[in-house]
């Protein structure tokens, strides 16, 4: 790991400009059209793959397209429809409980704010910041789920294990406007090189610059 704050600046500087050479149209994978509808994909998503996600939403928002139908929605027909995602009764609690608030306290409205965001049923900071970034253009913070997680370790910028203290490690080392460029591209990264059992780290365009592929390679 670098010895200073001023060297993982660096290397966090140079490992961003590879990944948006190597991802230059990446976006959010999930499917949406509306805030809530993204807010919703992103509830899902938690111990889910995003393609299972995309898989049920069409159904659900179908049926139960806006923060209002969702407010009022049968819990077991919403449960019913989101039932393969997995920790489908959580998660169906926590969609409605957070379309209710939307409903009653943000005039139906997603809010754009940190602060509001987190008092919804079922928000944490990973959640408000896919939804700040990909419905409203802010970042806020920077995204921390299990890729980002597992790659900032590896990649020797955080020894953290809990995402809100790797997401505090990021923010000093990454400037504001591609905190959500690093983690959008550090999850299509993980996706298709650096996954969590067999990293293929002897073809990974990050390997000269990461803390973990040589002790990888050492051991093939």
């Amino acid at each position: 790991m670098p010895s200073s704050l001023s060297s993982q600046r660096k290397l966090a500087l140079k490992l961003l400009a590879r990944l948006l050479d190597l991802y230059p149209d990446a976006c959010c994978s999930l499917t949406y059209e509306t805030p809530v509808q993204l807010l919703v994909a992103t509830i899902l998503s938690a111990q889910c793959t995003d393609q299972r996600v995309n898989q049920v939403t069409p159904a659900l928002f179908a049926r139960f397209p806006d923060a209002v139908a969702l407010s009022r929605a049968d819990r077991p027909d919403l449960e019913a429809l989101i039932r393969s995602t997995g920790f489908y009764r959580n998660k169906a609690k926590h969609i409605q409980g957070a379309c209710q608030k939307i409903v009653h306290e943000f005039g139906g409205l997603v809010p754009d704010q940190m602060d509001q965001l987190l008092t919804l049923p079922g928000v944490a900071r990973k959640t408000a910041n896919v939804v700040l970034a990909h419905a409203y253009g802010l970042n806020q913070g920077v995204t921390v789920d299990t890729h980002v997680k597992r790659l900032s370790q590896r990649l020797g910028l955080t020894r953290h294990q809990d995402p809100v203290k790797i997401e505090q490690d990021l923010i000093q080392l990454l400037p504001q406007t591609d905190w959500e460029n690093w983690s959008i591209r550090l999850i299509y990264h993980g996706r298709a090189v650096c996954n969590a059992r067999h990293p293929a780290c002897d073809c990974c365009t990050l390997a000269d610059l990461c803390a973990s592929a040589g002790k990888v390679m050492s051991r093939k």
